[in-house]
């Protein structure tokens, strides 16, 4: 049984000199032909990522933005005339490890990383036949509106968002939509059996005020007020810090933090575009506008921004059944809808 180790260690994987500049001299070219990215990750990172890489190659980018299984579910409609050439971002490898059962991603090996390893430190950061690529490091807890909630309150596990202090003070994203969400699904369904695991959700689901499809939505109603708790990602936090917000981001036991992943789709209308992009997000100028946006890049050359250091991190990360996952995957995502829709 595979297991995908998530316990973030000191990262030594090398990644090499910029290589999405190599576009055959198509540097400022207006003729250089376009790539369509698909992603549910922040929009004006996403764009940042684009108009440098414009910039460097000549290449327009166009970025759909929806939930990560919203853009799956498009991907498997458009299996027959693929619209996209690269998939970006979903909250971590898990439905990118699905999709390779559907058949809509296709390996690549990008240049600057072909002498990674599929695991790095107990961490999996790229699949072991090249069907996606990890680009950072994503943690999955909780942002939380420091005005209203006291540190020494903190929810230490994701059983203690049960407590009747919580009801109706939390939201999470929606895990029919949601990548984030279907992560905390899984995850904790494999760490508590089905049974019990199906008995938790449904205790949770009557803690939320609201669930919506946006996966960094409930970040942002921490931020506003409208919740107490927000159930996110870690660069969610620290960019609304950056804008001023009170938020914070406090880190449960025994949760998901492993690789957010890029991948090419099968056969679409730009693949050599498409390569060169994913070049470009594992370059050192890419890794760069990741760091500015708070994500934890792989390239060791790069300077993380974020304030979580590998080695704190490393007590409160789980494991993944990778297995579990690509079997119960789209079932899981099912069965929410069935319960909860």
């Amino acid at each position: 049984m595979k297991k995908a180790t998530v316990v973030v260690g000191a990262l030594t994987v090398s990644v090499l000199a910029a290589c999405g500049g190599n576009s055959d001299g198509a540097e400022g070219n207006g003729d250089a032909g376009s790539v369509t990215v698909y992603s549910p990750e922040t929009p004006e990172m996403t764009e940042d990522l684009a108009q440098a890489f414009e910039e460097e190659t000549g290449i327009e980018v166009n970025v759909s933005y929806a939930g990560t299984n919203n853009l799956v579910n498009q991907m498997i409609a458009e299996m027959d005339n693929p619209q996209a050439d690269v998939w970006y971002g979903g909250g971590g490898i898990l439905p990118f490890e699905s999709a390779i059962e559907q058949g809509f991603i296709e390996p690549y090996t990008p240049e600057a990383v072909e002498d990674w390893d599929a695991y790095e430190n107990d961490i999996k950061v790229r699949h072991e036949d090249w069907m996606w690529t990890g680009v950072e490091v994503f943690v999955l807890g909780l942002v939380y509106n420091t005005e209203l909630v006291d540190e020494d309150e903190l929810p230490e596990t994701w059983d203690d968002l049960l407590d009747e202090r919580w009801t109706d003070e939390l939201q999470m994203p929606n895990p029919a939509a949601s990548g984030t969400a279907t992560l905390l699904v899984l995850s904790q369904l494999m760490e508590k059996g089905e049974e019990e695991g199906w008995a938790y959700f449904d205790q949770l689901y009557e803690q939320m005020n609201a669930m919506p499809d946006s996966g960094g939505a409930p970040s942002q109603a921490a931020g506003t007020g409208e919740a107490q708790i927000g159930i996110g990602f870690d660069f969610m936090a620290y960019q609304m810090q950056e804008r001023g917000e009170s938020v914070e981001f406090h880190v449960p036991e025994d949760t998901p933090i492993l690789v957010n992943p890029v991948s090419l789709v099968e056969n679409g209308p730009n693949p050599e575009n498409g390569k060169k992009f994913i070049d470009f997000m594992l370059s050192e100028r890419g890794q760069e506008i990741k760091a500015d946006w708070k994500h934890i890049p792989l390239d060791p050359n790069v300077e993380s921004q974020s304030p979580l250091t590998m080695e704190e991190l490393q007590d409160n990360a789980m494991d993944l059944d990778i297995d579990w996952v690509v079997d119960n995957y789209d079932d899981v995502r099912n069965e929410w809808r069935e319960r909860y829709q």
